[in-house]
């Protein structure tokens, strides 16, 4: 295993939390950020305000509504420089879904990866044997990403540099379709066979 990371979940939801409670049984060392006065969060991770969470990471997850992120990133901004930024956001309705525009605006020093946008949180929980992740991602954040994808126990697949997250995000509404075809049931991912 990889030396153990630092990561700064910026949000405490379906999403954020459980990807923290998947890194802290990887043993990697997690804290929260929120708006929220400062506790516990899922698995037992610290919550602390965001800027105080992002201070001491080498990765910050956005995991918060896809219609706020650009006011966190805005806040959060040059603390975000020299990190590994994973968007795992979508902005529903809107043009782009992703919100690398906004981060680069925010922190044009960040790595960029769009990951975790297309599969429901039940899947991070407990990832289906063989399910694959589809990423995009800066040539510098991609290695951190695969292995952060591989520990959530999701194979990373790479779709191209964060110019491409457009390919990654257009599998999203694949997927909703999928659920709503199976009922309802968002336990639902993809593989690639040989």
């Amino acid at each position: 295993m990889e030396a153990s990371k630092k990561i700064a979940v910026i949000g405490t939801g379906h999403i954020g939390g459980t990807l923290g409670q998947r890194w802290r049984a990887a043993d990697h060392e997690v804290v929260y950020g929120s708006r929220a006065q400062s506790g516990t969060g899922p698995g037992g991770a610290p919550v602390l305000p965001a800027g105080d969470a992002v201070a001491g990471a080498d990765v910050v997850v956005l995991a918060v509504p896809g219609g706020a992120v650009a006011e966190v990133v805005a806040a959060l901004g040059a603390a975000l420089a020299g990190k590994v930024v994973i968007d795992p956001a979508n902005r529903f309705g809107q043009p782009e879904v992703n919100s690398r525009a906004a981060v680069a605006a925010a922190a044009p020093g960040a790595g960029y990866v769009r990951a975790f946008n297309t599969l429901g949180w039940e899947n991070f929980a407990d990832p289906p044997p063989g399910a694959v992740l589809f990423f995009a991602a800066d040539p510098g954040a991609r290695p951190l990403a695969e292995e952060l994808i591989t520990a959530v126990g999701l194979e990373p697949v790479f779709a191209g540099d964060a110019d491409t997250c457009g390919t990654v995000d257009a599998l999203g509404p694949l997927w909703r379709a999928l659920v709503q075809h199976k009922g309802g049931n968002r336990r639902v991912a993809l593989r690639i066979t040989p």
